[in-house]
C-alpha cells in the first residue's frame, strides 16, 4: 500500500513526463477548461502555462475568479488527479527565460516579447489523486479473494500541496 508521500512523488513525477493537463476556472459556466501544457522548474511546486492575453481562460481569470481546477490523467492511466489552487498571470522575465523552449518559440512570432505572450501561474493547494491499477492485474487479484474496494482506497490521497 502506497504511503500518501509517495502518491504526491508518483504525482509529480507523472505531470513532469506527461505535462498535459485540463486547466479550468472554479465556478465558471463550463469551467473553461482546455489541455495545456504544464511547465515546472525544479525545486518549485508552482505549474506555469504559456498562452495568450486574449485566451478566454486569462480572459475569465480577469473577470470571475483565481481559483483554478486542474485535471491530470496520465499516458498509461495509471494515475488520475484533481488540483485545486490560484491562478495568475505572471510575466515575470527570469522564469519566461527559463520556461522557454523551441516549443513555447514555435506559438509566438514576436518571441519571448510577443505583445500577445501570456505566462500564467498555477499555485496547487489540495489534491485528490488516485492511482490506477492494471486491470488484468486487478482481476486477478480479485480472483484470489482481495476486496477490490479496499484496494482501492488504498490508493488514493487527498493532500495539501
Amino acid at each position: 500500500m502506497p504511503s500518501e508521500a509517495e502518491i504526491t512523488e508518483k504525482f509529480w513525477k507523472g505531470i513532469k513526463s506527461d505535462m498535459t493537463v485540463m486547466l479550468g476556472i472554479e465556478g465558471v459556466e463550463h469551467g473553461r477548461s482546455q489541455p495545456m501544457t504544464a511547465q515546472m522548474l525544479h525545486g518549485k511546486s508552482y505549474l506555469w502555462f504559456f498562452t495568450t492575453r486574449d485566451n478566454n481562460l486569462v480572459q475569465a481569470m480577469r473577470q470571475h475568479s483565481d481559483r483554478g481546477i486542474m485535471t491530470f490523467a496520465s499516458k498509461g492511466h495509471d494515475l488520475f488527479a484533481t488540483v485545486d489552487g490560484r491562478l495568475e498571470e505572471d510575466n515575470d522575465r527570469d522564469i519566461l527565460d527559463q520556461l522557454w523552449s523551441p516549443f513555447a518559440a514555435a506559438w509566438y512570432e514576436g518571441g519571448k516579447d510577443d505583445p500577445n505572450l501570456q505566462l500564467i501561474r498555477f499555485d496547487p493547494t489540495f489534491a485528490q489523486i488516485w492511482l490506477n491499477e492494471n486491470s488484468m492485474f486487478a482481476g486477478i487479484k480479485t480472483l484470489l479473494g482481495a476486496d477490490p474496494k479496499k484496494d482501492y482506497r488504498d490508493k488514493v490521497a487527498e493532500v495539501a500541496l
